[in-house]
């Protein structure tokens, strides 16, 4: 059967096209496991997380015994300690009779537990199991966050530290290794255990190692996949330039590498007229990818919304320019990172890829379009705006130009500040919407200047936002555009300036930079 690239489950290299991750494997069995340690592999929803743990488990299986268990769906163990132990039990007991395990051991394994004593007898258990297997065993539990406010289940995250304390000092048998996987680091856990206690951090997991690996996927581990597929199809496709394009939009997010390669794969066709194995192809998965309602994203809506402080960061960010020290105390940044809404840049938090901006960039001017009279203008006069197929740039700033002056006209420097850019994306939105999309480059993203870079129909566009700050800044924000219209191969880009001077002059005017010709619309 043809390998295909896959998005749901675990991704099996002799079925799907993957990214090589054979390293980081054999890093996480040298340095921990063979090492002896406890830890967690906590990850954002669809990171790879499932993936790495089949992986790990074929490798670990040539020479430990392995009892690879989920908590997913498992709420009926956590009804009472004798639920819990005699279902981990017969868990543990179905993965041991498909490995080399002794009858007698087996046998030993899956007696009845006593209803009064379920954990310690399990615990016996444990001890009798590790004693009896020439190779080490280790325990590996995904989904572990989903019962983790559960009393029971601290219990057992408690027996297996005293268990593990008391290997240390020579008194105990246990596991060689114990690896839970989640998106909660259980190592802080928020907890509320009964009804009216107080909502605190418990810690019965303070054992654990420190797991500081990168699961998102390394250029290297995209092209290596790129070339894979392309030795199968033979597309023609420019392995570098499509290697660093997808990275370029997914930081090497693994669900969406593969989301996007998954989807032109299956809409390149003559009929379709879908971009193919290029940037244009690549930038058509994505708009496809953003306007399509999926749990990934349905996910992240739900997170954003049951925490405000997040989001309030997170709209800062993105539409105020302000910089947030990456401070891993900070409660916003660890649960930012831990969701994998925002990662660590030049000791600065900030959004994760240039996807999940989007996704945020649309997900916070949504709430405001219905009261948005910049947005109503835009779409009542969007048809003027595409000439064969060709944003019409120039028009669409001299026209946002006139509303703003029409609906804003007493507006302060600090409201450009804080609204200037999302009132220029709520103007586009209706112009591009269902046929372009657009992002801002990070590079950009400060309080004072944003380049806005708009993909429609496999052109780009390059916006620049930015606020009167003198003439010389000007003037330098003028030679970085050009430089960025010099790394984006375009001989023409645009320059939207918010100037509150007394005796300033709006209009628009044409500069020649450095060789490139830019339309300035002051407003």
């Amino acid at each position: 059967m043809a390998k295909q690239f896959n998005v749901t489950g675990i991704c099996i290299p002799e079925k799907h096209y993957m990214a090589d991750i054979s390293a980081t494997v054999r890093e996480i069995t040298e340095t921990l496991v063979d090492q002896g340690a406890y830890f967690c592999i906590n990850r954002a929803r669809q990171y790879g997380k499932t993936t790495t743990l089949y992986l790990l488990e074929k490798k670990l299986l040539e020479r430990y015994i392995v009892l690879s268990l989920s908590f997913e769906a498992a709420d009926d163990l956590f009804t009472s300690a004798y639920t819990f132990a005699t279902g981990l039990v017969r868990r543990i007991g179905k993965k041991l009779s498909m490995q080399k395990i002794p009858a007698g051991v087996l046998n030993a394994w899956n007696a009845p537990l006593s209803r009064e004593f379920a954990l310690e007898d399990f615990s016996d258990k444990i001890t009798d199991l590790c004693k009896s297997c020439e190779n080490g065993i280790v325990l590996m539990i995904d989904e572990v966050d989903k019962s983790s406010d559960n009393q029971i289940f601290l219990s057992f995250l408690g027996l297996l530290r005293a268990k593990y304390l008391e290997q240390q000092k020579g008194q105990d048998h246990t596991f060689q290794s114990v690896i839970l996987a989640g998106v909660y680091d259980i190592k802080n856990l928020k907890l509320k255990i009964h009804p009216g206690q107080e909502t605190k951090y418990n810690s019965p997991w303070n054992i654990a190692a420190d797991f500081n690996m990168d699961l998102s996927l390394s250029v290297s581990g995209i092209e290596g996949m790129l070339a894979e597929y392309e030795h199968d199809h033979h597309t023609g496709m420019d392995i570098p330039q499509m290697t660093r394009t997808i990275y370029d939009y997914t930081s090497g997010y693994p669900y969406l590498v593969s989301r996007i390669c998954k989807l032109i794969d299956e809409y390149d066709t003559p009929k379709t007229g879908f971009g193919g194995w290029c940037q244009a192809g690549v930038a058509e998965a994505v708009r496809m990818i953003l306007k399509s309602s999926n749990t990934l994203f349905d996910d992240m809506q739900k997170k954003l919304m049951d925490d405000p402080e997040l989001k309030r960061m997170i709209y800062s960010i993105l539409f105020g320019g302000k910089s947030f020290p990456f401070y891993p105390v900070s409660q916003p940044v660890k649960i930012g990172v831990l969701f994998g809404f925002i990662k660590e840049e030049n000791e600065q938090a900030v959004i994760a890829n240039r996807i999940f901006e989007t996704f945020f960039y649309d997900l916070f001017l949504a709430e405001d379009i219905l009261e948005s009279k910049t947005y109503d203008a835009a779409l009542l006069s969007r048809n003027q705006f595409v000439k064969n197929g060709i944003l019409d740039m120039e028009l669409i700033l001299t026209k946002f130009l006139e509303h703003y002056h029409e609906i804003y006209s007493n507006s302060s420097e600090k409201f450009a500040e804080e609204h200037g850019r999302k009132l220029f994306l709520l103007y586009l939105k209706p112009i591009i919407n269902g046929t372009g999309n657009y992002y801002i480059e990070s590079r950009t993203r400060s309080m004072g200047r944003t380049d806005v870079v708009i993909d429609y129909l496999g052109r780009q566009t390059v916006v620049e936002l930015k606020v009167w700050r003198g003439n010389e800044y000007h003037k330098k924000g003028e030679k970085q555009l050009a430089g960025y219209l010099e790394d984006y191969h375009l001989e023409k880009g645009y320059l939207l300036s918010f100037c509150f001077n007394k005796n300033k002059k709006s209009g628009k005017r044409v500069i020649l930079c450095e060789g490139k010709r830019i339309v300035e619309v002051v407003v």
